[in-house]
């Protein structure tokens, strides 16, 4: 038996010298006896299950019979965001039992639309036609309507519970020993089943990665500027990104042999490979500085400039670690889909700003599981149960948000809560559960 203890005193935190050993040592602890195959097998068997229940309800046996929820992905955003809008999209479909149907003609991306880079959502049912059709005005009205248009989700009146950051019921018990946010699992798999490209991108895939010489162990480091900056987010030197690049190399090298230092660097600004390069000269770096220029506000939404970004998402994803600022859609993507490629990703990043979340999500709370008394005037009191709306951490040790029964904003320690996760009576969807048993008999 292995025994960890955090030691605490009052309301400060004892950093330990060894915390690189603690954390080394969970990484062993977490693969002993079996429990690695055990969390392999499971996050293979959920996600299984769950992308079995998408395509059964994608592909229902009549299309001109089945009820529909149509979503126009041409959201007034980029690439990131339009993604999103789709996951949203998908989410209420799928807790509506009703079949998704994308538009996507004319995409501002691409002319021909999602199916000229990734694989159709359904491959039976992409009419929209039907006997009567609404724009969304609740589950419980639209029940007789068999086609429903659904706003974005800034429009979205009434909300229904299946938005982000909830999950399903009949899966909570089981997300909840895998993963460490199952609220990011549970949205990684509607990302999964959207981004399956087409045969001439997975070329380009496996071309550019033999091209830029892709391989493990390597960071992603994805940096943010143009529009964001000034705006959505403020600046961050590369200086603050290879802080945390260089403090995770530390980390791998006491259970693993690091060849070398490789960073993936992801930017719309072009001009800062060659600052990294000439900066760290004990790093590789490994980038495509086509991308970088494809990504400037002037070029970004061409067919050209779709390819880059979702080569740099791609990449992302494929890191052994990520640092970003969570206030960029691309990152959250990537974050995203790294979740699909290993049991539990959850704490494969830093972000230099906001926490992960979902545009248009319904609330964030966390519950207090330790006692507070405010130290200064900023500072909010917590008592265990207290559910704590959040705003934001602050990466110091202290989050942001308000205490929900007292009414009272300010800080805490973010280590006195934990996540308060909510749980949606989602359909089950028996006929693919069936479905999918009988194949893996076979």
């Amino acid at each position: 038996f292995i025994y960890i203890v955090v030691i605490s005193q009052g309301d400060c935190d004892i950093s330990l010298v060894g915390s690189g050993s603690i954390m080394t040592d969970l990484y062993y602890l977490s693969q002993a006896d079996g429990v690695g195959d055990w969390r392999v097998k499971e996050a293979r068997d959920l996600s299984n299950l769950v992308q079995s229940r998408i395509t059964y309800l994608q592909n229902p046996q009549d299309c001109s019979k089945a009820r529909k929820l149509v979503c126009n992905i041409n959201k007034g955003c980029g690439y990131g965001c339009q993604l999103h809008h789709v996951v949203y999209c998908f989410m209420i479909a799928y807790g509506t039992q009703r079949t998704l149907i994308l538009e996507s003609h004319n995409w501002r991306y691409a002319t021909g639309g999602w199916e000229t880079v990734f694989h159709p959502v359904s491959n039976s049912c992409t009419d929209r036609t039907g006997v009567s059709t609404g724009h969304w005005s609740g589950e419980a009205h639209d029940k007789d309507i068999q086609v429903v248009e659904l706003p974005i989700v800034d429009s979205l009146h009434p909300r229904p519970p299946y938005l982000p950051l909830s999950i399903p019921e009949d899966l909570a018990q089981r997300l909840h020993r895998l993963h460490g946010d199952p609220s990011v699992w549970w949205v990684s798999q509607f990302v999964k089943y959207l981004v399956r490209p087409q045969a001439w991108l997975e070329k380009e895939i496996a071309d550019t990665t033999a091209k830029l010489g892709f391989k493990h162990p390597i960071i992603g480091v994805h940096v943010r500027r143009t529009d964001k900056v000034g705006t959505e987010a403020a600046f961050h030197p590369i200086e603050e990104y290879m802080v945390h690049v260089e403090e995770q190399f530390q980390h791998m090298a006491r259970r693993i042999h690091v060849d070398k230092k490789r960073v993936y660097l992801a930017t719309d600004d072009p001009s800062l490979l060659q600052e990294a390069k000439t900066k760290y000269t004990d790093y590789e770096f490994i980038s495509d500085n086509s991308i970088s220029w494809s990504a400037g506000l002037h070029n970004r939404y061409t067919e050209n400039s779709l390819r880059g970004v979702i080569l740099d998402i791609h990449f992302l994803s494929q890191t052994d670690f990520l640092v970003c600022t969570f206030s960029s859609q691309v990152c959250r993507v990537a974050y995203e889909m790294m979740q699909t490629l290993h049991p539990d990703a959850s704490s494969f990043f830093h972000s230099l700003d906001d926490i992960y979340y979902f545009g248009g999500q319904n609330a964030h709370n966390q519950i207090a599981i330790y006692p507070h008394h405010p130290r200064s005037p900023e500072d909010i009191p917590l008592e265990p149960g207290d559910v704590i709306g959040v705003a934001g951490n602050h990466w110091d040790g202290y989050s942001k948000g308000v205490n929900r029964k007292m009414g009272r904003t300010g800080l805490y320690p973010s280590y006195k809560v934990k996540e308060k996760i909510e749980t949606v009576k989602y359909p089950t969807y028996p006929d693919a559960d069936k479905l999918l048993s009988n194949s893996q008999k076979k």
